[in-house]
């Protein structure tokens, strides 16, 4: 693991505005100010803000939002797809019209706002690296 780097200004916890949880996560805001757009394409994490210049490049996701979003999808779809089968009992074809569209759209729907809100988290936390001083 690489050493964390210090390089903004110490800046008291009382001064940071405090943007909820939900508002950066499903907004796919900045964190700090909530003003910033947090990505630069689809699940790119922009290097800073662009308005309040928070350092997002230690920001550390990893692979939790992509395993939130298949535990979901997958309780959904099965459950759906069970549901589907026993009162419908359709060819395989027609579930497989119905669930796979299903899939990848709330797929790339959910991994954006799942990201931001882990990002935001993290921020919360202090765990973005040299978003806040220890």
């Amino acid at each position: 693991m690489a050493p964390v780097r210090r390089a903004d200004p110490p800046v008291a916890i009382e001064d940071l505005p405090g943007v909820p949880l939900l508002r950066a996560a499903f907004g796919c805001r900045c964190p700090r100010c909530g003003k910033g757009r947090l990505f630069s394409g689809l699940l790119n994490v922009r290097q800073a803000c662009a308005v309040c210049g928070l350092d997002l490049s230690a920001q550390d996701a990893g692979d939790g939002p992509a395993v939130f979003a298949i535990l979901f999808l997958g309780m959904l779809v099965v459950g759906l797809a069970a549901l589907v089968e026993i009162n419908f009992s359709p060819p395989v074809w027609v579930h497989l019209l119905l669930w796979a569209p299903l899939i990848l759209i709330g797929a790339v729907a959910m991994l954006r706002p799942l990201k931001a809100g882990l990002i935001a988290l993290q921020y919360r936390h202090r765990r973005l690296g040299n978003s806040l001083p220890s």
